[in-house]
C-alpha cells in the first residue's frame, strides 16, 4: 500500500470507525455507500485532504462516488495533485 493510501485509510479509521464497531476497513469498503461516512463527514474529510495535500478540490468533483472508497478518493487527490 503506497503512503497515501495509508494515511487516507488511517483517517477514515482514525475519525469515523469506533473502537467498540467490529467493522473492518479497507481500501475498498463502501465508506458512503455502505453508510460509514455521510455527507457532513465527507466535507471533513474532503477539507483534510485538501490541507494535507495542499490541493483544492472543486466541490463539482466531490461527489459521494468519489469518495466512496479509499481507493477512489486516493485517485482524486491524485487528478488534483498532478496538475
Amino acid at each position: 500500500m503506497d503512503e497515501q493510501k495509508k494515511v487516507i485509510l488511517d483517517y477514515v479509521i482514525a475519525e469515523y470507525v469506533d473502537e467498540d464497531d467490529d467493522i473492518e476497513v479497507d481500501l475498498d469498503t463502501e465508506l458512503i455507500s455502505g453508510g460509514l461516512v455521510d455527507s457532513f463527514s465527507m466535507v471533513s474529510l474532503k477539507r483534510f485532504l485538501e490541507k494535507k495535500y495542499d490541493i483544492s478540490i472543486p466541490d463539482a468533483d466531490a461527489s459521494p462516488e468519489a469518495f466512496d472508497s479509499v481507493n477512489k478518493i486516493s485517485a482524486l487527490v491524485d487528478r488534483f495533485r498532478n496538475q
